[in-house]
């Protein structure tokens, strides 16, 4: 029974090894600041380091095995928390600014809202706009997905609603430096600061939808007047924090999904936690499950009629554009 239970604990141990082992191996190559070889021979050394400890544990070197694999780990997360976001990089065009905004009343003045205008992927005209919203005319939020990667991966963007026909839409991004790609690998450990886009739904979503060429739907949510403006000024919260306190961006734990769920727990919503958080493509079904769409509807009649494609291509980016995608799109309306 000793045996069998040194085997077993050798084995759970063996696993824990393996995993921190590849953890801190990525993370060597994705963030060693030197070059290529020194961070590939640097990530095989320490692999090679994590397979011998797990060989050492099967045998009676497991006690010296694992007080070096222990303080080698540690040394590498002190060298892992030393690593900061920088705030100043030749960012590409379209995450250069960072939003902020400032509240008298019911008034909101939003500084570096962006209004592009896209005629392609790299021909566009940039303007960053400052505006000012009256917070009594917020009547809805809309929750657009735009899917890039097939159906269980997309994009979310959350947009506010006034009366008279303005929307504006927020939009959790990696801030990526000019030439950057987005890697959702490479995101994971420490690459790209996180940036929160408010900006006018032609440009943000337009550009996913039209010059992107991306799966994007709307569903329109059942959500109160109080808890719209509760959501808005915790997305100008969490920008003006952002512009003094730059975090990094995470593809699991700080992304364009998870920030909004921590921002509607900060305004007193209860957001269970659900696979469907992370597998994000799913996140209509999630909150239709939740009733914040219109649940008199089957779930497949909203979502086919959620797609914005033909619509927005039709619309061409004009000042239309926002009526134009919102045509036929089944809505709860507003609870007073």
């Amino acid at each position: 029974m000793r045996r069998i239970a040194r085997i077993s604990l050798a084995i759970i141990l063996s696993l824990a090894v393996a995993i921190l082992t590849a953890w801190a191996g990525l993370a060597m190559w994705y963030r060693l600041p030197v070059a290529e070889l020194g961070r590939a021979l640097a990530g095989v050394l320490f692999i090679l380091f994590g397979l011998a400890t797990i060989i050492a544990l099967f045998s009676r070197f497991r006690i010296r095995a694992l007080v070096l694999f222990a303080a080698a780990f540690a040394v590498v997360l002190v060298w892992w928390s030393t690593i900061r976001p920088f705030d100043h990089a030749d960012w590409a065009p379209d995450v250069a600014r960072q939003v902020t905004g400032t509240r008298d009343g019911n008034l909101l003045t939003l500084t570096d809202v962006r209004d592009f205008e896209w005629r392609s992927a790299t021909d566009f005209t940039e303007r960053w706009t400052t505006r000012t919203y009256d917070l009594s005319n917020l009547q809805t939020v809309d929750l657009f997905m735009s899917y890039w990667s097939g159906t269980k991966i997309a994009h979310v963007i959350i947009s506010f609603g006034f009366a008279g026909g303005d929307y504006l839409a927020w939009s959790i991004e990696v801030r990526r430096q000019g030439g950057g790609k987005f890697s959702p690998m490479a995101d994971l450990f420490k690459s790209n600061p996180l940036v929160i886009i408010a900006a006018d739904e032609r440009d943000v979503v337009g550009v996913r939808s039209n010059v992107r060429r991306e799966d994007v739907q709307i569903y329109r949510l059942k959500v109160s007047p109080e808890a719209a403006r509760a959501l808005l000024l915790e997305y100008v919260l969490d920008a003006n924090a952002l512009s003094t306190t730059p975090e990094f961006y995470n593809s699991i734990t700080t992304n364009c999904t998870t920030t909004i769920v921590k921002m509607m727990r900060a305004v007193g919503d209860v957001v269970p936690l659900d696979w469907r958080l992370i597998v994000n493509g799913y996140l209509p079904e999630y909150a239709y499950a939740r009733g914040a769409l219109d649940v008199s509807l089957p779930m497949s009649v909203l979502r086919e009629a959620a797609h914005i494609d033909g619509r927005a291509r039709a619309s061409g980016l004009s000042p239309d554009f926002s009526r134009s995608i919102r045509i036929g799109v089944p809505s709860p309306g507003p609870i007073y």
